[in-house]
């Protein structure tokens, strides 16, 4: 128990001397604004990394766009003007905000800051100027920027245009690189050594300022930068010979090393080449903005574990979705390597695969459409029915991309009510192809435009014409199979129709009558076949965007029991593979008192399942609900009055 007592009061006197510190800080920081500078200004100039807690990017860009600031959506960064610099009358200065960190690099001066630093200033960028708190900030951040540093060079180093180009010529061959890389060094503005043992070739910025040097050995092959840590340039070759198209589409190749960078360089390779200025080391986010502009990146590295890992990290940072890399393998080695050995460098290129596999994606490639379906949960519902509100409560709504399947008994119905299912939706603009192989088009029509018109037109033909015109609007088309057909023209007779009149829900009535009668589909197991056809429309779902509607007749099975997913004909596919399945129970062949429903066996949307009442209304051939509520209400309306 003493123990523990002593160890409370430690406890106890941690936390207040804690909370002094900080109260103290607190004082500090409000009355000395030099102090807080390096608070909010500088704090990662030193260690380059200022990542404390997960930015949101809809966050950021909500900011700016409420600030009144343009913005452009890059790969890595967003770029937009900077909210301090960027005052009227002034040269606007353009700052790159991480999508990841949510630091900020300013383009100018290469100053880099937290996105809470700046998001201060583009919340009070409507308020005016003359603010107290914004004025301090203001100065205390372009103090902050104003500090550059100097990169210093060795003295007695000789310039590009007073290199003696023979002793330069032998350096190279020295090396093992082509004659032509003393061309490239030269345009560079590289810096000599008197002795030629070291060159320095220039990294530059998104402005192209010169921010450090890559500093090679010609003896002993290595290289190190300048400055050591987070270097914000590049080292960057664009070739001379360039069409407009591939200046648009502009690809660029990544490695680390100078003798790459040289290689690539002096090839024949008509693409950007890319060093980077610290090699497996770091990337530092700096140096981002910089490869912003480019379509795709290949990154070609080590043919080592240590250059697979560090690809693929780096390419987190690039954005996944635009990087290749060359599969570092003894076949692929790094083009000064290759180059050495007399392989191909276009060869190697020309096998570099996505980082990001086209068939898996992320998170953050969703969340945009993720958010939209929230915002528009109403429409990502469906369309609703109007004459089945039971059926809005359950399903939701008639979804795009969807399977759905029907059964029933023979005789229930099955036909008739998808027929008015369809019309309802039809009503409301979705366009239908109709497959029925069961009964004839002209039968099918006729059920359509009675249900339309909600009674019996032959006995009223001259209401047929005003009907029929009426029906004729409707964004409906039928096809003219009958009978046993092949998935594979069906299936052909759906893709033209869906390609040329944006089908958007398509009807199959039934499955069974596509189960082929060929001489080679006696030898196929008919489980199997259908397993295709279920398989062959649940694709045409999803890659079409459309809805499938397939009416299967269930096994047969007593009459008493009631139908279940598992009832439906064939293997389990079909139930698995659907999205929704409804099933026509029809008890009242069973049961003096028996009603005939539609039950939702399945929901995958929603998971609600229950059950529709199907009251028939033989003169009009429908199972409408809500005008069946209104007679109700009428009537009931009527009895209270009497």
């Amino acid at each position: 128990m003493l123990k523990s007592f002593c160890m409370n009061v430690l406890t106890k006197r941690q936390s207040i001397i804690f909370a002094n510190q900080k109260i103290s800080q607190t004082v500090i920081n409000r009355t000395n604004p030099c102090i807080s500078a390096e608070a909010f200004c500088s704090s990662a100039a030193e260690s380059g990394s200022l990542l404390t807690t997960t930015v949101s990017v809809p966050n950021i860009k909500r900011v700016i766009k409420n600030s009144g600031f343009e913005l452009e959506d890059g790969f890595s960064c967003i770029r937009t003007q900077c909210p301090v610099c960027s005052n009227d009358g002034e040269p606007k200065e353009t700052i790159y905000i991480n999508k990841i960190t949510g630091n900020f690099t300013c383009a100018a001066c290469q100053h880099l800051g937290t996105w809470s630093t700046i998001e201060k200033f583009f919340l009070n960028a409507k308020i005016a100027r003359n603010s107290k708190e914004i004025s301090r900030l203001r100065e205390v951040f372009l103090t902050s920027k104003s500090r550059k540093t100097e990169i210093e060079l060795p003295d007695g180093l000789v310039s590009s245009s007073s290199v003696d180009p023979l002793r330069l010529k032998e350096v190279i061959e020295e090396i093992g690189l082509p004659e032509e890389t003393g061309n490239i060094l030269l345009s560079h503005g590289t810096f000599f050594s008197n002795d030629f043992s070291q060159f320095f070739l220039p990294l530059r910025d998104i402005t192209d300022a010169i921010v450090g040097y890559k500093i090679f050995h010609t003896e002993h092959h290595n290289e190190r930068t300048l400055p050591d840590t987070n270097c914000s340039g590049i080292l960057i070759h664009k070739p001379t010979l360039m069409t407009k198209k591939e200046q648009k589409e502009q690809s660029a190749i990544i490695v680390l090393n100078i003798l790459d960078f040289l290689t690539l360089a002096v090839s024949k390779i008509n693409s950007v080449v890319i060093c980077l200025p610290h090699g497996l080391k770091s990337l530092p986010q700096q140096c981002l903005p910089g490869m912003e502009r480019f379509q795709k990146l290949t990154l070609w590295f080590n043919h080592d574990s240590a250059g697979w890992d560090t690809a693929r990290h780096f390419a987190k940072k690039l954005e996944e979705k635009r990087c290749l890399f060359v599969r570092p393998t003894e076949a692929h080695p790094t083009p000064f390597r290759a180059h050495c050995r007399g392989l191909d460098l276009k060869g190697i290129l020309q096998k570099a695969e996505p980082v990001l596999h086209r068939a898996i994606t992320t998170f953050s490639a969703l969340r945009q459409d993720v958010l939209s379906d929230l915002q528009n949960i109403d429409k990502v519902q469906g369309v609703k029915w109007k004459r089945y509100p039971t059926l809005n409560k359950l399903l939701k709504g008639h979804r795009k991309g969807e399977l759905t399947v029907l059964t029933g008994p023979t005789g229930c119905g099955k036909t008739t009510f998808m027929s008015e299912y369809s019309l309802d939706l039809a009503l409301q603009g979705v366009t239908t192809l109709w497959g029925s192989f069961e009964i004839r088009n002209t039968r099918l029509a006729s059920t359509l435009l009675r249900q339309l018109a909600g009674q019996r037109l032959d006995e009223n033909l001259g209401a047929f014409d005003a009907w029929a015109d009426k029906f004729e609007k409707l964004p409906m088309y039928f096809m003219t199979f009958h009978g046993q057909q092949s998935i594979r023209i069906v299936m052909e007779a759906i893709e033209h129709a869906q390609y040329v009149h944006d089908i958007q829900h398509v009807i199959i009535d039934n499955v069974q009558f596509m189960m082929g009668t060929s001489e080679d589909a006696r030898h196929v197991d008919r489980f199997w076949r259908q397993d295709a056809i279920i398989a062959a429309f649940r694709t045409f779902a999803t890659r079409k965007n459309s809805h499938v509607t397939l009416v299967i007749h269930p096994r047969k099975e007593r009459d008493a029991e009631d139908l279940t997913t598992s009832s439906i004909f064939g293997s389990a596919k079909a139930s698995q593979e659907a999205d929704n399945v409804l099933i026509i129970q029809d008890k009242r062949l069973t049961s003096i008192r028996g009603k005939k429903y539609l039950q939702v066996a399945k929901n995958r949307y929603s998971g609600d399942l229950g059950v529709m009442p199907l009251d028939f209304d033989k003169e009009a051939l429908s199972y409408a609900q809500k005008k069946k509520k209104i007679a109700e209400e009428k009537d009931s309306g009527e009895a209270v009055r009497d």
